[in-house]
């Protein structure tokens, strides 16, 4: 839903040149899988375009392809640290810290409440972009 949400709220800028946003699985239980429909239909919602989209494995690499990795909650923070072995540059961060929050994004997976999380990954990208456009040149 992320990955969704900040490319819609990019392309809303015309700032697509300057980002490369991409969401990778943190574990192997949804690897291969297609976007989850209650997802799809939250995105459909609010009118926030979809492409086909599987899941993938993070990798190693994706720690020195990357400026920053997102996280939604303490389990995926735990999992991209096994991943890339340590933060030595300060790139891994949680979505909502941008909005000065310590929460969760909550887990629809568990929740089965979609628009509560599509509410908190919205606020958390629109305060992402924000900080990115008064940090870097974008």
């Amino acid at each position: 839903m992320a990955e969704f949400v900040m490319k819609h709220l990019v392309k809303s800028k015309n700032l697509e040149e300057h980002f490369l946003i991409d969401s990778k699985a943190t574990s192997t239980e949804e690897i291969g899988n297609p976007v989850h429909r209650g997802t799809t239909q939250k995105l459909r919602e609010e009118n926030i375009p979809l492409y086909p989209h599987y899941a993938s494995q993070m990798e190693k690499s994706d720690y020195e392809k990357y400026d920053l990795i997102i996280y939604m909650d303490r389990m995926n923070y735990r999992n991209i640290l096994r991943i890339t072995g340590d933060d030595t540059e300060n790139k891994i961060h949680s979505l909502l810290e941008y909005c000065g929050s310590d929460r969760e994004v909550s887990d629809p997976w568990y929740t089965h409440n979609f628009d509560q999380t599509f509410e908190d990954i919205m606020k958390g990208c629109k305060a992402l972009l924000d900080y990115l456009s008064s940090h870097y040149q974008v």
